[in-house]
């Protein structure tokens, strides 16, 4: 089985080939991702309609790319995917629409796959005994999401973010610092050569019953704190080591709540593996303290490579292939949902 994902729920445009031959775990092909980056970053952030303009300019490449870098030809695909949400209404729509187009035309499966469940299984594309139960910790721009996941759209969900993700603090952040878009990866860079104890950051909702995440608190904390060091509250008065010990402190924070989070999903949900995936789980601080923390504590930490942790098809491809799997499929006529929720997901009560 021959399956083709395309992702285009924000700033990438990418298309995926992953076959499935029945022994083992299926193949990636090929992944290619067009990434709008560095036109976004003069305006701080995702413009959307650029983003859906340049998705429908750019998706005929990247489609070709793929296929001639799979060395497969569109009639040889089997099932096609594509994200349905959430993400970017008119983003979506351009890669929804192409993949719905191309399997009506071939006569062959549709499947709608949901963004987030993308990054949670995308840890296990390159995983030797292929998808386990676990616990899934998802961190990406947009979403702070620990997950029961028991086996294919088996999942549970124990906590999300109530306002801030872990993505879109780091990324507020470093607006607030004028650091270049993305901010996540440049504030992660700063911090490397930061004290993280010179500033004393809060740590939202560590310590509450729950498991839900909340970074709004340490973003205004941040606000706060910029008037205090520099009068003008001008991050470029910062002198070069007080910039990196903010942003030290900004990312210690953020991964001691993550990290003790995740330790109490692991004693609720009972679970011995723990999955991490998301744009901000390329961290480099946070993927060294997981492995610290998982070592110590004899959980197995699976992530994924960093080129499957930002947005990418080869994780669409690799949902739509289990879904295909089981037999899954969609109607043509599944609109795209920008407030998709997680499918399978059971609510707390």
């Amino acid at each position: 089985m021959l399956v083709l994902g395309i992702e285009s729920s924000c700033d990438e445009t990418a298309v995926a080939l992953m076959e499935d031959t029945g022994s083992g775990q299926p193949q990636l092909l090929s992944s290619v991702i067009s990434t709008q980056i560095p036109l976004h970053r003069m305006y701080g952030g995702v413009i959307p309609e650029l983003a859906s303009r340049n998705h429908s300019a750019n998706l005929p490449a990247v489609l070709q790319e793929a296929l001639e870098k799979a060395n497969r030809s569109i009639h040889q695909v089997d099932v096609f995917a594509s994200t349905a949400g959430p993400g970017l209404v008119a983003a979506l729509l351009v890669g929804n629409t192409a993949a719905k187009a191309l399997a009506l035309a071939a006569r062959k499966p549709f499947v709608a796959v949901n963004h987030l469940e993308g990054h949670m299984l995308s840890p296990f594309i390159t995983h030797p005994a292929g998808l386990v139960p676990h616990l899934g910790l998802v961190v990406s721009g947009g979403h702070s999401l620990l997950i029961d996941v028991k086996g294919a759209s088996d999942y549970t969900l124990l906590g999300r973010s109530r306002d801030d993700a872990a993505g879109e603090a780091f990324d507020k952040v470093a607006k607030m610092l004028d650091l270049p878009y993305p901010g996540g990866p440049e504030i992660d860079k700063l911090a490397e050569k930061g004290d993280p104890e010179r500033f004393k950051l809060p740590r939202p909702m560590m310590h509450e019953d729950h498991l839900d995440f909340s970074f709004s608190g340490l973003k205004t904390a941040v606000l706060y704190t910029l008037p205090k060091l520099v009068a003008s509250g001008n991050p470029h008065e910062l002198d070069e080591q007080t910039m990196c010990d903010l942003c030290a402190g900004v990312r210690q924070a953020i991964i001691d709540v993550l990290l003790h989070k995740a330790v109490k999903a692991l004693r609720k949900s009972h679970h011995k593996v723990l999955a991490v995936s998301g744009g901000v789980s390329c961290n480099s601080g946070l993927r060294r303290q997981l492995q610290e923390m998982c070592e110590r504590r004899r959980i197995e930490l699976i992530l994924p490579p960093n080129s499957l942790t930002t947005d990418n098809a080869a994780m669409i491809a690799y949902a739509g292939l289990l879904r295909a799997r089981a037999g899954d499929f969609s109607p043509l006529d599944t609109p795209v949902d920008p407030n998709l929720k997680l499918a399978g997901v059971q609510l707390r009560k």
